[in-house]
């Protein structure tokens, strides 16, 4: 299942999640972006109860953005036990982001 993040539930949903947290930082204006919507969807539900996978418009939470020092989109953030461990910028394959994942889990 895909998550949507808002500034009103990141602590909860991303920083106090149990497990590890993808967060695709987005836009609807981006073009990578759009393009890489079917590979995070493909990707939370390969990774569905593992860990939680879902998005965040900087557009509408700028504070959050802000937070994480997000610069260019679509910047993917993997937290764990409420601390950023991975960050990948740019547009990238479905096998680099689960392969990422799978870092963070083991």
């Amino acid at each position: 299942m895909e998550y949507r993040f808002t500034s009103a539930d990141f602590q909860k949903e991303v920083l106090d999640c149990g497990m590890p947290v993808l967060v695709d930082f987005y836009a609807d204006w981006c073009g990578p972006c759009k393009m890489m919507a079917p590979v995070v969807e493909k990707l939370a539900g390969a990774m569905d109860g593992r860990c939680k996978v879902g998005k965040l418009n900087i557009d509408e939470n700028m504070d959050i953005a802000e937070r994480y020092h997000v610069m260019n989109i679509p910047t993917f953030l993997i937290f764990k036990d409420g601390q950023e461990k991975e960050r990948i910028v740019g547009a990238v394959s479905q096998n680099e982001l689960m392969k990422k994942l799978e870092q963070t889990l083991a």
